[in-house]
């Protein structure tokens, strides 16, 4: 495989990750904080409405596992296409 489709690939597989984990966030973020707010308030966590802690804190505790992962993702992909420096 020539450097360029390499490096294409690399990239192409990259964006994937990168649109997946995205997506998962706004789901979290803003589709359970805004959207089926009214739904999730029904149940309770720690006291609260479900709806009003996604809004206030699962988001962001979402982002930051979502980081790890990502992290985790392109550890693998870098070994998988020689971009490692181990």
């Amino acid at each position: 495989m020539s450097d360029q489709k390499h490096a294409t690939a690399y990239w192409k597989e990259n964006l994937k990750y990168l649109l997946i984990l995205l997506s998962i966030w706004f789901l979290c973020s803003y589709g359970a904080g805004i959207l089926f707010v009214d739904q999730l308030n029904a149940i309770k966590l720690g006291g609260f409405p479900l709806g009003f802690w996604f809004a206030q804190q699962g988001s962001m505790y979402v982002f930051v596992i979502l980081i790890f992962v990502y992290v985790r993702l392109m550890n693998k992909l870098d070994k998988k296409y020689g971009f490692d420096n181990d």
